[in-house]
């Protein structure tokens, strides 16, 4: 259940979850997810998205104000 990621890996959380069919195995994810701090990350990830988004929006209004 432990591999290191880089970033928020929803997909390879979710698979653990479902595979977290009994109190040990649900223990060991809530563990692995503290260790991760994936919370931490998910909002990191979240912030740059938005951050990369809002850079997009004003890309656009600029190259549209120059029309």
């Amino acid at each position: 259940m432990r591999k290191q990621d880089i970033g928020f890996d929803y997909h390879r959380y979710h698979r653990l979850l479902l595979e977290a069919d009994d109190e040990s195995k649900r223990m060991a994810l809530i563990e692995l997810l503290i260790e991760e701090k994936a919370r931490d990350r998910l909002a990191a990830q979240r912030a740059s998205d938005r951050a990369a988004m809002t850079a997009h929006t004003i890309a656009n209004v600029l190259r549209n104000g120059r029309n």
